[in-house]
């Protein structure tokens, strides 16, 4: 029979957290814990009336972490001026997310196309490291970037640059997904006119109302279902 591992008082030390009930040990490097413990470009209270050039929302209270976003973008320059994140999550989600903040407009702000190529693991990498049961916290801050883009295309009328990360597209004109009306609807919305003032769906693509009314009864009943 194998032996279990026992972490000794030397290794505990080393560790910021163990798992009681595996002994898993996770360590924290000093980057994260400075961005835990003073979280950069974080946002509690109500944003300006338009001061914000896009939003976004990734995540569910009922499923887990919630991450939202906001953007101030140079329009002629196509750069990030500003981020701005709160986050219902755990450390390593903060500590991401602070970090992909001070990335995406550290020396003057970086342009959109190099913004999106952040990888999940490039935060990791300025992060130091993350527990490996922590790095899908980093891929919530990309989430919540693309989410907050995809609303600034909308609302500047660059629909051909809106990002659909491979859910189908519903409306073709507005490139409008199957994603973006779920959350509408986790969002409040409950007719085919909420989603119109939302998100404009099927007012370009008039062909597409059916499979959009069709989703709309889906995702109502599948989230009026939640305990």
């Amino acid at each position: 029979m194998a032996k279990k591992k026992v972490l000794t008082k030397k290794k505990l030390k080393k560790s910021d957290v163990v798992n009681q009930f595996t002994g898993e040990s996770w360590v924290y490097s000093d980057v994260v814990k400075d961005h835990f413990f003073h979280p950069r470009n974080l946002l509690l209270n109500p944003p300006k009336k338009n001061y914000f050039d896009g939003e976004g929302v990734v995540g569910s209270p009922a499923c887990g972490d919630v991450m939202v976003m906001w953007l101030r973008v140079d329009k002629k320059k196509d750069k990030i001026l500003e981020l701005k994140w709160k986050t219902f999550g755990c450390g390593s989600a903060i500590a991401a997310t602070s970090m992909f903040s001070v990335m995406v407009t550290e020396n003057g702000g970086m342009k959109i196309e190099d913004a999106l190529k952040i990888k999940p693991q490039d935060i990791i990498a300025r992060l130091e490291g993350l527990p490996n049961r922590k790095i899908h916290c980093s891929v919530l801050a990309d989430k919540a970037f693309r989410a907050a883009l995809n609303n600034y295309f909308r609302n500047t009328g660059q629909h051909q640059r809106i990002i659909a990360d491979g859910s189908k597209v519903i409306d073709k004109v507005l490139n409008i997904t199957e994603r973006d009306i779920e959350e509408a609807v986790l969002d409040g919305a409950s007719t085919l006119n909420d989603l119109k003032k939302k998100l404009k769906v099927g007012t370009g693509d008039s062909k597409s109302i059916p499979e959009i009314e069709q989703l709309l009864r889906f995702y109502k009943e599948k989230y009026s279902n939640r305990d």
